[in-house]
């Protein structure tokens, strides 16, 4: 199964993200949609798991929880906005850490793409870094992999393109 990682959209969406969703079966977003209509663009193209972040409203808080936590081909996943890095997770997120002892742990937040193995905890912590152009990011990025019976293959950092707008 084919999966895209995506996070902090800040509202925004363009054609490359279509472009990569449109591959995938299934996105997770590690919260900070920023609006209703990214919900609505990657829901129109695939299916859709997620948390929201810090930014979003009432509307996407109603509709995505604070953390998930669910199973599919074969690993236990959990996605979360805010959630730390390996040895430097907080209280909240080692506690569903120690208790789900999830595969892969799906981050936001940060806006920094960074996909690193935690040895202590035994899951693969992955930040797709930021896909929208609110933030201090140079370069928009998302994360896709492929899910085959509790093996994680293909996995790609994916450039969308740099984060200042360009007119004329």
């Amino acid at each position: 199964m084919k999966i895209g990682i995506v996070s902090d959209t800040h509202g925004h969406w363009d054609e490359r993200l279509s472009f990569y969703v449109a591959q995938c079966q299934e996105v997770w977003h590690a919260g900070d949609f920023g609006s209703v209509e990214v919900v609505r663009q990657i829901e129109k193209t695939t299916a859709l798991r997620g948390v929201h972040g810090n930014i979003d409203g009432k509307e996407i808080r109603s509709q995505f929880p604070e953390n998930m936590i669910f199973d599919c081909e074969g690993m236990r996943v959990l996605i979360r906005h805010i959630c730390g890095y390996p040895g430097r997770y907080g209280n909240k997120t080692l506690s569903i850490i120690s208790r789900e002892k999830p595969h892969v742990v799906i981050a936001g937040h940060s806006h920094i793409c960074k996909v690193v193995r935690d040895n202590k905890w035994q899951h693969l912590h992955i930040n797709p870094g930021a896909a929208g152009y609110h933030g201090f990011h140079h370069v928009r990025t998302m994360i896709t992999m492929e899910l085959d019976q509790g093996k994680i293959e293909k996995l790609q950092v994916v450039e969308l393109g740099g984060r200042a707008v360009v007119s004329g």
